[in-house]
């Protein structure tokens, strides 16, 4: 089997791409290699060929990620324009992995079609599809009837939602799989009414999180095991931000790292932060969350990397 410098794709296969610029939170060393398919045939074809020891990492748009500073050992895969389409046919969407949250439910309102628990969820359907994304009390799961994928050995499967055995911020989906589209049925609605929940979802966004600064969206998972539901009989006993919060770490820093005074649960680079800052800040919360309160709390932005090399 072939080694990636081997393999002459359609798409764009870059060796030792650094990825910070490809990430929310500007952070991160190099992959051993970047590749960008053209499309589906050109990613089933690539992984076919590659050498089934060579790790592969399926990359959104760097929204829930950090990289460390030493980068990645493998080949992360980002799904660009060939996979951003959005078709709809009566009450079913179908959208690319690559299409954005929001673009998907703006676009289903626009038809009629509620998929507006979307529209404030950062990051795109591959990302939304694999961690089971969800919001205001709907899930990805709650819509969505199959995914697309291709498998690290390179064949295209379809997987009904079930098989992906969704949870809360998870899947089963195999390591090295990459989704490639997701159909979902959506209930119908009127297209003025979805317009103003989305735009009453975005003001609340906005008055409550800092959607200016540089974060890679909720840092850790609610302990309660669920997402906020936004009706006015949520509880907050159990959320990340308040255990958080509790503890006294609103607006702890390590560096250029902090998390958010406006909401604690956000962990932002303030300029110049490393990933080793980041990280290291997330622990320490963790360590004075469950001193406080027992409370172990579990990470919901994935990490991926190696540390930086001591230098010397």
């Amino acid at each position: 089997m072939s080694q990636p410098g081997d393999i002459s794709p359609r798409g764009t296969l870059t060796p030792n791409r650094p990825l910070a610029d490809l990430t929310w939170l500007r952070v991160g060393g190099p992959a051993d290699w970047l590749f960008q398919p053209a499309d589906e045939a050109d990613l089933a074809a690539f992984l076919a060929a590659l050498d089934p020891v060579v790790p592969v990492f399926p990359m959104g748009v760097g929204s829930n990620l950090i990289i460390r500073d030493g980068g990645l050992r493998a080949v992360v895969i980002r799904l660009g324009r060939g996979f951003n389409g959005i078709q709809i046919e009566g009450d079913t969407v179908t959208a690319g992995a690559a299409a954005l949250d929001a673009h998907v439910a703006r676009k289903a309102a626009a038809a009629g079609l509620d998929l507006t628990f979307l529209r404030t969820i950062p990051g795109s359907i591959g990302g939304a599809v694999r961690m089971n994304a969800g919001c205001y009390g709907t899930y990805t799961a709650d819509r969505l009837t199959h995914a697309r994928a291709v498998t690290r050995a390179g064949e295209v499967v379809t997987l009904p939602a079930a098989e992906l055995n969704p949870g809360y911020r998870q899947t089963d989906l195999p390591e090295g799989w990459v989704i490639t589209a997701a159909s979902f049925r959506a209930p119908r609605g009127e297209p003025a009414e979805l317009e103003a929940r989305m735009a009453g979802q975005l003001a609340r966004r906005n008055a409550t999180q800092p959607v200016k600064e540089r974060s890679a969206g909720s840092t850790f998972r609610n302990p309660a095991g669920f997402s906020s539901t936004g009706q006015p009989d949520d509880t907050h006993d159990l959320k990340a931000w308040k255990v958080i919060d509790e503890a006294g770490m609103r607006g702890a820093r390590r560096g250029g790292a902090q998390m958010s005074e406006k909401h604690p649960n956000f962990l932002i680079n303030t300029g110049g932060a490393s990933a080793a800052d980041l990280e290291g800040l997330g622990e320490e919360v963790r360590k004075r969350v469950l001193e406080n309160s027992g409370i172990s709390l579990e990470w919901e932005v994935v990490r991926l990397g190696e540390q930086a090399r001591a230098q010397g």
